[in-house]
């Protein structure tokens, strides 16, 4: 008689997974990436170097038709850049901000609705809770560039250091596109996507955040 013995098995651990609403070419996706998460990116314009899964739709409609059948529940955390025009300095300097519409409003609503962990991104100037405020001196790239992050469990945790501006760091507005799309860490996108683009640097410490957050919830 064979006796076949049970052996005891490890839980599979699969990674962390993000949608990445409003992602552009991937700068916000990266950051996730190289955390260990498995990404999947939302856009309403094709997006032919986003270099992970990508869905071409309105991110509203899509996070309403995820909520509505459930499917959110696969995703472990929520990222959205929702469109910054309305609420950019440059944008009343150069257009209308009234041409733009505000869909971070709605959007954090229905980001709130999902009941999944959330982060959203923007400019400085964005009606958001400044949970953190990152910027490019902080982690060693060589460039100026602000973005508040607000996410749904409220910010604290590790800090890092305060900005640490010279003459040295490139604006984009004083250097060639292409320079600044490297020096933020957006080697693949063009310098048309990277105009919008946040460095995956920010990203990969706010998944740090989040992962941090979530191991204290769960001890």
């Amino acid at each position: 008689m064979d006796l076949v013995l049970a052996l005891p098995t490890r839980p599979i651990r699969r990674k962390p997974r993000v949608l990445d609403l409003c992602c552009g070419a991937g700068g916000v996706s990266m950051g996730y990436h190289l955390a260990g998460f498995d990404v999947v990116g939302v856009d309403n314009r094709p997006q032919p170097n986003y270099p992970f899964t990508f869905h071409q739709a309105d991110a509203i409609a899509y996070l309403t038709a995820l909520i509505a059948s459930g499917e959110i529940e696969v995703f472990d955390l929520v990222h959205a850049s929702w469109p910054c025009q309305r609420f950019a300095r440059v944008t009343a300097w150069r257009g209308d901000r009234d041409e733009h519409p505000d869909l971070l409003t709605p959007g954090k609503k229905l980001m709130q609705a999902s009941h999944r962990p959330w982060v959203i991104e923007n400019v400085p100037e964005a009606p958001l809770r400044p949970d953190y405020l990152l910027c490019g001196s902080q982690f060693g790239l060589n460039v100026r560039r602000h973005r508040t992050f607000e996410t749904s469990w409220g910010g604290g945790g590790d800090l890092v250091p305060p900005c640490w501006h010279h003459k040295g760091l490139l604006a984009f507005e004083h250097k060639g596109e292409r320079a600044y799309a490297d020096a933020m860490g957006c080697t693949w996108m063009s310098n048309v996507e990277a105009r919008q683009a946040v460095p995956p640097a920010y990203a990969h410490w706010i998944a740090s955040q989040y992962l941090a957050q979530r191991a204290t919830a769960a001890a």
